[in-house]
């Protein structure tokens, strides 16, 4: 695919995420659940052309689609898992008119991780894959071959101490005990670490068990875009699994900035049930209060 239809998609991709947040905050849950999905199709077609997987047939939808990438290993399981829920959850949007805030939050919280993820990983490992010649070995390919010359190379290297024992007796030269004594040393210590090697392989993991799942913590890689994601917004989206309904536990000021100095929006009393968008740091929380972004102390927050 050319770089500049890349582009395009991760343009796409990341204001689709900042859409969908919008959207959120403005509670207008549907359409934003609506656009978490359309923002997953366009993140599983960009994987689907880096992995060669078809996306014209007909019978093959998305939820098929996201199977494919994971039994492929080109998302790990948790993605996988992400993948289908945003999914489920934007079927609920477009054809059930789900509008829950609940389930709003949750789809934007998993994209934001997922999108994250996204940049990191696989936007630099499909220009690792790209200049890769198609027969190239993976990793744990190449080891096994490294390890089978090894034994190879020993192998030959006991063939060639025999046959010069060989040639020495056949040639003339007398051995004496001692000689012949070091050389049944060296071969019965030959054959004892080979035997060895071969026991120790075959008791290591098979190529498709040895293989993990590509993890999300795997080395940060810059997106293929002019305009890096707000990596403060994202990574604290990334680090803010699902929870369940906030409520206050006392009254609580709700701050126009995450200071106790900050502008103080209003008052919320005890019980209270907010809208929790995520963290701000280990002190504040984000929350949606009248359809503004706002900030409350997280010692008076509570969840179910």
């Amino acid at each position: 695919m050319p770089a500049a239809v890349s582009g395009n998609r991760w343009e796409r991709i990341r204001q689709g995420l900042k859409d969908a947040q919008l959207l959120n905050s403005q509670r207008r849950y549907n359409l934003s659940m609506t656009k978490c999905r359309q923002t997953l199709e366009y993140m599983v077609q960009d994987l689907c052309e880096k992995a060669a997987i078809t996306t014209t047939n007909r019978n093959q939808d998305l939820s098929s689609l996201i199977d494919e990438l994971y039994s492929n290993r080109w998302i790990s399981k948790t993605s996988c898992e992400h993948y289908h829920k945003i999914r489920i959850l934007g079927n609920k949007a477009v054809h059930e008119g789900n509008d829950n805030a609940y389930d709003a939050n949750q789809a934007c919280q998993l994209l934001a991780h997922e999108v994250v993820t996204f940049s990191k990983d696989y936007m630099n490992d499909s220009r690792q894959r790209s200049a890769q010649h198609p027969g190239q070995q993976r990793p744990a390919q190449r080891s096994a071959q490294r390890s089978g010359q090894t034994r190879s190379a020993a192998q030959a290297q006991a063939k060639n101490d025999s046959s010069r024992s060989r040639r020495r007796s056949t040639e003339g030269f007398p051995l004496s005990s001692t000689d012949l004594m070091r050389i049944l040393i060296v071969i019965v210590a030959i054959i004892i670490v080979l035997a060895l090697i071969r026991l120790l392989h075959s008791d290591e993991p098979s190529l498709d068990e040895s293989t993990a799942p590509v993890s999300t913590e795997e080395q940060i890689v810059e997106p293929l875009s002019t305009e890096a994601p707000s990596t403060m917004a994202l990574e604290t989206m990334a680090e803010t699994t699902p929870e369940p309904v906030y409520k206050t536990n006392d009254y609580l000021n709700v701050r126009a900035e995450p200071s106790t100095s900050g502008r103080r929006l209003g008052v919320l009393d005890p019980d209270t049930i907010v809208t929790y968008l995520g963290d701000y740091d280990e002190s504040w929380a984000i929350i949606d209060y009248d359809g503004t972004q706002a900030y409350v102390s997280k010692q008076y927050l509570e969840h179910d």
